[in-house]
């Protein structure tokens, strides 16, 4: 595989993507790069700027939660430029007042799904065990029972016949 500088990289990369926009194959005619290697370098580019972005998102959780809950009061009735603009003046992104709007609207739901579905596999896993348990102790039962009929009738027929011989031969 052909490296290529990192500073040709960077140039290509800074073509292909916003303002610029420049389309894949015209770039790939142009500089004699593969357009398979061009859309993985655009790809790596996006994957990249999305964990920074995640990481910056990340570092406001200094903000307290009364601060969270004062900035989605704020920007509640806020149009899209306006809530741009709030979000340039105070150094936050739209998506965190976005995700912030949405865990105060679940604040007062009851139990999530990810939790009643825990409680579910546990009560499903204890079930399960209650009823092996039941199975093994009615199998016990069964084999005791059985236990208990078969020496009733070994002394019925095999305890008289001993009783049975010296009461012949005595007579």
């Amino acid at each position: 595989m052909k490296q290529y500088p990192d500073e040709l990289k960077n140039s290509i990369i800074a073509r292909m993507m916003p303002p610029n926009n420049e389309y894949v194959p015209a770039l790939s005619q142009e500089t004699g790069i593969p357009k398979d290697t061009l859309y993985a370098w655009r790809i790596k580019h996006r994957r990249g700027n999305q964990r920074l972005r995640a990481e910056q998102i990340d570092s406001t959780s200094k903000i307290s939660s009364a601060d969270k809950f004062d900035i989605v009061v704020e920007t509640a009735s806020m149009n899209e430029a306006e809530l741009s603009e709030y979000c340039r003046r105070n150094g936050v992104y739209p998506e965190q007042i976005k995700a912030w709007q949405d865990s105060c609207r679940s604040a007062n739901l009851p139990l999530t799904n990810r939790i009643g579905r825990q409680k579910n596999r546990e009560l499903t896993k204890e079930n399960q065990q209650l009823k092996a348990e039941l199975r093994r102790k009615e199998k016990a039962l069964a084999e005791a029972a059985a236990l208990l009929i078969l020496k009733k009738k070994s002394r019925n027929s095999g305890g008289t016949q001993r009783t049975t011989d010296r009461s012949v031969a005595a007579a």
